[in-house]
């Protein structure tokens, strides 16, 4: 009798482990990260896969190098109204910061990313003023094309970390991948 027991759990364990784990994948994809003192209501409110895609985009405008040379590439984030996103450097430690990533690649090298100036905004889950950024940010991001570089069209790839909030609650961290569009001369 106990062999039976212990058979017929080892063998539906893991349809049942399974089929847990798919319901808390499918949730924890679309739940927002809440605050503390988020509002149940506000708690509640759980955005599409759809709707987080379009909270921040990012666009990139051509750069132009000359081979030795350097120039500047302007990333331009695009955030929802009633969002923003931490400014870089973040008001705590414990804030995701938006950071720019890039690596050296086909003879260009980024140098260390511009952020613009912050706005300080009261938002509802913390005591103090937070340094966001809202709307259009633009973020400057110095680059340098070798001597040897080949001429022509490039595109360089940089990714951009950021966590969308509103007044109420955060939504999961998130990488947006930019593509920058150099012509080396």
């Amino acid at each position: 009798m106990r062999r039976k027991i212990l058979l017929s759990i080892v063998i539906c364990a893991p349809f049942v482990f399974d089929a847990c784990a798919d319901n808390q994948t499918g949730a924890a994809n679309n739940a927002p990260v809440t605050s503390p003192t988020a509002t149940p209501a506000a708690a509640q409110v759980q955005p599409t896969a759809a709707q987080q895609t379009q909270v921040v985009t990012a666009s990139v405008v051509e750069t132009k190098l000359d081979a030795g040379g350097a120039g500047e590439a302007d990333i331009t984030l695009d955030i929802a109204d009633g969002y923003h996103v931490n400014a870089n450097p973040a008001s705590d430690k414990f804030y995701v910061a938006t950071e720019v990533q890039a690596a050296t690649r086909g003879g260009i090298a980024p140098g260390n990313p511009i952020y613009p100036r912050a706005v300080s905004r009261k938002l509802s889950f913390s005591d103090k003023p937070l340094s966001v950024y809202e709307g259009h940010a633009v973020i400057r991001l110095p680059l340098r094309a070798d001597k040897t570089a080949t001429k022509g069209r490039h595109t360089f790839r940089a990714t951009i970390r950021v966590q969308p909030c509103d007044d109420h609650e955060c939504l999961r961290p998130r990488d947006i991948a930019a593509s920058i569009p150099i012509i080396i001369n």
